[in-house]
């Protein structure tokens, strides 16, 4: 471990001033909520730390910074240790998030990241914070662009994202803002008021693809991000949601569309459908995008939903024969703690020995009443739509819940409105929640 440090004064003040104001930008400094700082101990993750500790103290909201050791290194838990001192001397709770277990032999970087985001939104969850903290810069920006250059699979960072892991992370945001500020001007201005930083030496290791690629970028200009949010916002805005979490749109919504706006709509709205992860592929995407744009009437399955098409409206549900090839099984429900079904609904019980699966091939078995409003919903949505068996084996529809006992909430809209960017700040995370079968 190497550690930096520098005496002096500097531009910190102008560099904080940045940060507050991305802060004021997207963060309501009136809620309860507590706010969560992914803390590494770097140079670029010090730096937030203490622009958010200056100003959550003026806003009387309160921080909280938790670092993830990955047991990656022999020196993690020192590093670890490190992080909790610092923090603790600025008055911040910490917490050490452990990612256990064998790792893989492929692929580690990305199972590391996709560990990190699933240990940090489970952390921010257990205190009630919707918005996680971290320190990007524009030289993270430089370097994800050259690492897709030579062939790597490593996302964008933006100011504002919905957290990528699933179902952990839903209903919860990143917010980067740093991203218009150089690194070394971040790590100079720290130096100039004596501070010292972790410098994981990982960073600097030419095997590494990601050390490659900052090596290379380090006299770069940043490059601006353009995303068409207005056009995804508006196709968002014609969508109408059924019961069942089933998406409908006009056809000619998605047709007049730019390709761009269509695509990033229509493979999010696909992906939050069937409550999935992995996003559709380009060429079956397309094709779909053409049938629509077409008029042409068609029924297509795609990473786990179903399109469907009568040239006029397009539908898309979960694709309720997955469930048959995949052999899901039906889960418990914990009482009291949230339970997500399927990646589309989040279930709530209070009462032991619930289990909870889809409808298919038990629809017969449930009260009438349920059967009755199921024929309020679309047909292909119905298959699919969660049922909530007791330790006897009655069997009730979880969306039509009449007791106090289960309360179930959609997931698929509020997951798309942050994937299309409709919610760009902490006030409108709670915009387009919904709750049904709640009594």
């Amino acid at each position: 471990m190497r550690l930096a440090s520098g005496p002096g004064a500097g531009a910190w003040a102008g560099i904080e001033k940045a940060i507050h104001a991305s802060f004021d930008e997207r963060l309501d400094r009136a809620a309860s909520a507590p706010i969560m700082v992914a803390f590494s101990g770097g140079g670029d993750s010090l730096a937030l730390l203490l622009a958010t500790k200056t100003w959550a103290d003026r806003c009387g909201r309160r921080a909280f910074a938790v670092t993830v050791d990955h047991r990656l290194h022999a020196a993690g838990a020192q590093w670890a240790a490190w992080c909790a001192d610092r923090a603790a001397r600025l008055g911040l709770s910490h917490s050490t998030l452990v990612w256990g277990g064998q790792k893989p032999t492929t692929g580690l970087p990305a199972a590391a990241r996709d560990a990190r985001h699933r240990l940090i939104a489970d952390a921010a969850r257990e205190v009630g914070a919707t918005v996680v903290l971290m320190g990007h810069t524009a030289d993270d920006r430089l370097e994800a662009a050259r690492m897709r250059q030579d062939g790597a699979s490593v996302p964008d960072p933006r100011v504002w994202s919905p957290s990528p892991t699933w179902p952990q992370g839903r209903g919860m945001f990143i917010l980067r803002p740093m991203l218009d500020l150089r690194r070394a001007a971040l790590r100079d201005a720290l130096a100039q008021c004596g501070e010292i930083w972790i410098d994981d030496p990982a960073n600097a290791d030419p095997t590494q693809s990601r050390a490659r690629a900052r090596a290379a970028t380090a006299a770069d200009h940043a490059v601006a991000l353009t995303v068409d949010n207005l056009a995804c916002a508006a196709l968002f805005d014609h969508l109408l949601e059924g019961p069942g979490g089933d998406l409908a749109i006009r056809a000619d919504c998605v047709a007049r569309a730019s390709p761009a706006a269509a695509k990033t709509f229509m493979g999010a709205a696909l992906l939050c459908a069937a409550g999935t992860t992995r996003p559709p592929r380009g060429m079956r995407l397309d094709r779909v995008l053409s049938l629509i744009a077409s008029g042409t009437p068609f029924v297509a399955t795609l990473v786990g939903a179903r399109v469907q098409s009568d040239g006029a409206v397009v539908q898309i549900t979960r694709d309720p024969g997955e469930f048959a090839r995949r052999g899901l099984a039906d889960q418990p429900i914990a009482n009291g703690r949230p339970t997500v079904f399927d990646g589309r609904f989040e279930i709530t019980a209070w009462r032991d020995g619930l289990r909870v699966g889809p409808l298919r091939g038990r629809a017969a078995r449930l009260p009438k009443t349920d059967r009755d409003r199921l024929k309020t919903m679309a047909p292909a949505a119905r298959a699919a739509t969660p049922v909530v068996i007791s330790r006897d084996g009655g069997i009730g529809c979880a969306l039509f819940a009449d007791s106090a006992e289960v309360q179930v909430r959609r997931l698929t809209l509020p997951r798309l409105a942050a994937a299309l960017r409709v919610i760009n700040c902490e006030s409108d995370v709670s915009r387009v929640a919904k709750t049904v079968g709640t009594s």
